[in-house]
């Protein structure tokens, strides 16, 4: 049975500091996109919700995402969130 490789920083890419500063305005439409170069990982059912900008808690904004029929608030850095047009 084959092992599995655990990706090296070079395989990763390079964290983009102009992601990780970026600014989002309330109500703005965003897309969860985790940065798999950080050690912190979302769980798999919020990865690639739309949701939506409720506000800032310090350095993270609180998305407003639809999980089913429920409507749930989940707090991100601005790294993991990829804005819409």
């Amino acid at each position: 049975m084959a092992q599995r490789r655990k990706q090296r920083i070079r395989e990763r890419g390079k964290l983009r500091l102009s992601r990780y500063f970026q600014e989002l305005a309330k109500g703005q439409k965003v897309a969860i996109k985790p940065e798999a170069s950080l050690p912190f990982s979302l769980p798999m059912r919020f990865r690639g919700k739309m949701g939506v900008v409720e506000g800032k808690r310090g350095r993270a904004y609180v998305v407003k995402i639809k999980d089913g029929n429920m409507t749930k608030r989940v707090i991100l850095l601005p790294i993991h969130l990829v804005k819409m047009t």
